[in-house]
């Protein structure tokens, strides 16, 4: 793979990572709620969750999927429920954001550990996430060539683009709510609550592509 390859794939993957999704979603209710710094883990779970993706791609997990109905639904059912319980909890917030707590106080259900672990979980248990690397990343691995060394770079780019945009979501969250208080964090809790409820729905519906 040269360079111009990797280049090339890093633009397909922004445009990808760049149009909201769970993960991105995820940052931005965190940088609202907790601020940047707190939300990081959060950034960090999600980029576990790409190497564990691009591994999988790697191992042929995407196309067993892609060829399984069975694999494919019971990924599909568990990220869905996973996304709609995440939604209606942020639906049910009364804002996050607590003026009161004295500075370096975690608020209840913030701890690093559950951050990290609630962003890995959604992406991680997303099908869609492995039919679209398995279908796009193939197309850029030499197959003359060693392929793990390949996939090892182009993970990342992958992973550096994707906590790039959800470190930018999470500033624009904690942007918000300095300019707006504690009515931004309800509005962009029920906003991004709102979104991942409908995310939910769209992968409920989701069917493979015929093969």
């Amino acid at each position: 793979m040269n360079t111009a390859t990797l280049l090339v794939f890093a633009f397909v993957a922004l445009v990808a990572i760049a149009t909201p999704g769970p993960t991105v979603l995820l940052a931005l209710a965190n940088g609202s709620r907790f601020g940047v710094r707190r939300s990081l883990p959060g950034m960090l779970g999600a980029v576990a969750s790409d190497f564990v993706l691009v591994g999988a791609v790697a191992l042929g997990l995407g196309a067993l999927l892609a060829a399984s109905e069975f694999w494919f639904s019971v990924l599909k059912w568990v990220g869905a429920a996973y996304l709609a319980w995440l939604g209606i909890r942020l639906l049910r917030s009364q804002g996050g954001l607590d003026l009161s707590r004295p500075e370096g106080e975690v608020p209840s259900g913030a701890t690093p550990r559950a951050i990290f672990a609630k962003s890995f979980l959604v992406a991680v248990t997303n099908p869609k996430g492995y039919l679209f690397c398995s279908a796009l990343m193939p197309q850029f691995i030499d197959p003359a060539a060693a392929q793990w060394p390949q996939y090892a770079a182009i993970s990342i780019v992958f992973a550096g683009l994707d906590f790039s945009v959800m470190l930018a979501y999470a500033v624009i969250g904690a942007r918000a709510v300095k300019l707006l208080r504690q009515r931004a964090v309800l509005w962009l809790d029920r906003c991004c609550g709102g979104a991942l409820l409908a995310l939910a729905g769209s992968l409920a519906f989701y069917r493979r592509s015929a093969t």
